[in-house]
């Protein structure tokens, strides 16, 4: 079992997310039958974060609605990348915070062996901050769940 070095999902969801052409890093992801979507979202309640990015996840077909284990493996992998973004803690409006970010949710095997299966990745880049305009800062976070 090894990590296929052209395909660390961590990595891809990052150039993913910060690619000035992102419909262009998706056309050569979906080379390796991997399936990926970018948005935004911004918010003062975390939970808001968390469905916008479920939204785009099942509108894509990056997971199915009905399957539990792919919607729990993406929920998983959002609230790890918001640890990054949030510096460990997952709370924004009841501490005054908000965000604005971009996301990026991708999913294939990152592995050599096919009989790993599926991970999912989730990556946020922008800004998070007092709500008062100029009073935030640069954030990103990533998250990797298995499938």
């Amino acid at each position: 079992m090894s990590l296929n070095k052209d395909l660390r999902i961590g990595r891809h969801a990052i150039l993913l997310l910060l690619s000035e052409q992102p419909s262009e890093q998706l056309k050569k992801l979906e080379q390796a039958n991997w399936k990926g979507c970018v948005g935004k979202v911004g918010s003062m309640d975390a939970h808001k974060v968390v469905a916008a990015i479920e939204t785009a996840a099942k509108k894509n077909g990056i997971i199915q609605a009905d399957i539990y284990r792919e919607s729990h493996a993406l929920y998983h992998a959002i609230i790890e990348a918001l640890h990054g973004v949030t510096r460990g803690q997952v709370q924004l409006g009841s501490i005054l915070r908000t965000v604005g970010l971009t996301f990026a949710v991708l999913r294939g095997n990152p592995y050599t062996k096919e009989e790993e299966g599926e991970w999912i990745a989730v990556s946020l880049y922008g800004t998070i901050g007092a709500p008062v305009k100029g009073s935030e800062h640069e954030t990103i976070g990533l998250g990797i769940n298995h499938i």
